[in-house]
């Protein structure tokens, strides 16, 4: 399969790129699209079948369930059963948004589409191109990240085409995300409400608007039956292809101990990335040392992690040492990836 790749952009969208993307989609095809969040890769979300050309493109698990989008609140009701009062206050709040919601499905979704299950995972992008795609598409679009699965997620066009050229229709080039975590995911079936991933919306700002708040902190193993209720509680994601490790504590103490481990691992000639942010450039003395970002802007840690862990993937990095992050605000959705990018290898440093 050749995969049509073509670029554009908010300011003058192209209507013959729109035009295309959404006959691919209406015919059972695949077109990976940019969102605020990352790169989305696109199917028809009520036909089972196209669903299921996701998971072959993706190598993703069968029982993984799809997130639904949607370009407008009139669509949610085709889709779920009942849409609670809290749902409603939450979305006139965050949608479009980086927030993904849980409901009971209606019967026109597809167990294809949700890994079998029972419920539907919603969300409406904050993105012109992404709304005009779904729109074009049919207005529901089951769009997992656009990355073979369990890799670092894809925040630009260049990613998708690492990882999936020759195996989808279409690519449509929309320039660098905004956010780079992936959505927030609050299920809506119990109350009250539990985040199963963190993101950019945090339990924070939805406690201001509804109240109490859970948050699950399980995952389930990777050989248990048990399907997850949303993506990345089961299987591995964000991996880069080295061994990593994130080390907390002191930071003086952190930074000491990456130097120490760093060249242990360069004198056994090995390859050593370092994640630090700018606070702590210029302390490490051996290793390729790459800047996520600020700690006083931790927004810029998010958007820089996926591109900074497969850019250690083009080095043809061995090792990698992190520094660790606060779990405050989208602080948590960065750890929350990190620990999963890292197998939950985590060494705690002694102050």
């Amino acid at each position: 399969m050749k995969t049509i790749i073509e670029q554009i952009n908010t300011e003058q969208m192209n209507k013959d790129t729109l035009k295309k993307a959404g006959e691919i989609l209406r015919k059972g095809g695949l077109v990976a699209f940019p969102t605020e969040t990352v790169y989305g890769l696109g199917a028809d979300a009520l036909n089972e079948q196209a669903a299921g050309k996701i998971y072959a493109a993706k190598g993703r698990p069968s029982d993984n369930p799809l997130i639904v989008h949607i370009a407008d609140m009139d669509s949610l009701t085709r889709i779920t059963k009942t849409v609670p009062e809290k749902a409603v206050i939450i979305a006139k709040k965050f949608w479009p948004g980086p927030l993904t919601m849980i409901f009971r499905k209606a019967e026109c979704v597809p167990l294809g589409t949700t890994g079998g299950l029972d419920t539907v995972a919603v969300r409406m992008p904050d993105h012109a191109i992404a709304q005009e795609i779904i729109r074009a598409g049919g207005g529901y679009i089951a769009a997992p990240s656009a990355n073979t699965s369990g890799r670092p997620s894809p925040t630009s066009a260049r990613h998708v085409e690492e990882d999936l050229s020759g195996k989808i229709d279409m690519i449509v080039d929309g320039g660098a995300v905004e956010i780079g975590v992936e959505s927030t995911i609050l299920d809506m079936t119990v109350d009250p409400p539990m985040i199963l991933r963190p993101g950019a919306v945090t339990r924070e700002m939805l406690e201001s608007l509804t109240g109490e708040i859970l948050v699950d902190k399980t995952l389930i193993e990777p050989d248990s039956a048990e399907p997850p209720k949303a993506p990345g509680m089961k299987y591995r994601h964000y991996a880069p292809k080295a061994e990593m490790t994130i080390l907390e504590g002191d930071i003086s103490r952190v930074i000491e101990e990456i130097n120490r481990m760093a060249a242990e691992k360069t004198a056994e000639g090995f390859k050593v990335g370092i994640i630090g942010t700018e606070e702590t450039a210029g302390r490490y003395v051996t290793g390729n040392f790459k800047c996520i970002g600020t700690r006083q802007d931790e927004a810029t840690v998010a958007g820089n992690l996926y591109g900074i862990l497969r850019d250690f993937d083009s080095d043809g990095t061995d090792y990698i040492y992190s520094e660790s992050f606060s779990t405050c605000g989208i602080g948590s959705a960065v750890m929350n990836r990190l620990l999963k990018a890292a197998g939950h290898h985590i060494l705690h440093v002694d102050k």
